[in-house]
């Protein structure tokens, strides 16, 4: 398998930036049930732009790749008025066993393995409004890898999921909904969201990817009337180097959970998946 993806800053820090810019890019294939082997460097840089700032960028995306195992066996760069980086990454998985959007059965589960509210804290970040230490709690989820979550589902037996990145929660769950020819219901209660997300989305803090995400998944969501339009618009929120959202078996559940604590991997039980088709968010 080969995945690329590759976006403009969402920290200060440029070293961080490389590193969630990699963390991203490799999860494509964690979100498959995939192994990373090998990784190109993409990346478009202001000519202007100190050099020690792009290093900082390339040594942040290198540290993480090695991480995970991967060699950075090279890559592209050209100039652009504004920074972008990301990686091409190749993968293998076992075809019998892969995660696909695909699969998700009425009955099975719903697990998510990082919280949301990337979107509206780097946003947040962005204006000036954000708190250091919320800041600081974004940066350590978004920088962190997929692979134990990955591997946690394929030794449950889990073959449906995929990663929650830009689309959002909602718009990444529609796709496994459509794709599975069933209808997913979420617990608002039982979403995690990191400790400043509901405050900068009072503050109105949402990227614009998160509207344009509204206005395009909303016809296939519905929401039970107690949920507030801010609220609702914490779920389109467009997420970075998010976790992955998982389809498991009920039979399965147990064991999940089990597996995970035994590997410091959290896990929170969101939802179900149902007959039928779209999105129904309830309160509980």
């Amino acid at each position: 398998m080969v995945t690329t993806d590759f976006f403009t800053p969402v920290v200060d820090d440029p070293y961080d930036y490389g590193a969630i810019a990699a963390a991203n890019s490799l999860s494509d294939v964690y979100a498959m049930g995939g192994k990373p082997f090998l990784a190109l460097n993409i990346a478009a840089l202001p000519v202007d732009l100190p050099a020690e700032i792009a290093g900082e960028i390339m040594r942040g995306g290198a540290e993480k790749a090695r991480q995970a195992g991967v060699v950075i066996a090279g890559g592209h760069t050209v100039q652009d008025k504004e920074p972008k980086y990301g990686l091409v990454v190749v993968g293998m998985a076992d075809p019998g066993r892969m995660i696909t959007k695909a699969g998700a059965r009425p009955g099975d589960r719903l697990v998510m393995t990082k919280p949301l509210g990337f979107g509206v804290t780097t946003t947040a970040l962005k204006r000036g409004q954000a708190a250091a230490a919320d800041v600081a709690d974004a940066v350590r989820w978004m920088v962190a890898l997929n692979d134990r979550a990955s591997s946690l589902a394929l030794s449950c037996g889990v073959r449906s999921g995929t990663d929650v990145t830009g689309y959002s929660l909602l718009g990444h769950g529609l796709e496994m909904a459509r794709a599975s020819g069933v209808g997913l219901r979420l617990a608002m209660r039982r979403i995690p969201f990191l400790a400043g997300a509901a405050r900068y989305a009072q503050l109105g803090a949402f990227p614009g990817g998160t509207i344009e995400n509204q206005a395009f998944f909303s016809p296939d969501v519905r929401f039970d009337p107690a949920i507030d339009d801010r609220q609702q618009l914490l779920l389109f929120d467009t997420q970075t180097s998010g976790g992955l959202l998982l389809a498991v078996p009920g039979s399965a559940l147990a064991d999940l959970k089990e597996r995970a604590a035994r590997m410091d991997q959290p896990v929170w039980e969101i939802g179900e998946v149902v007959p039928g088709s779209g999105i129904e968010v309830v309160l509980e």
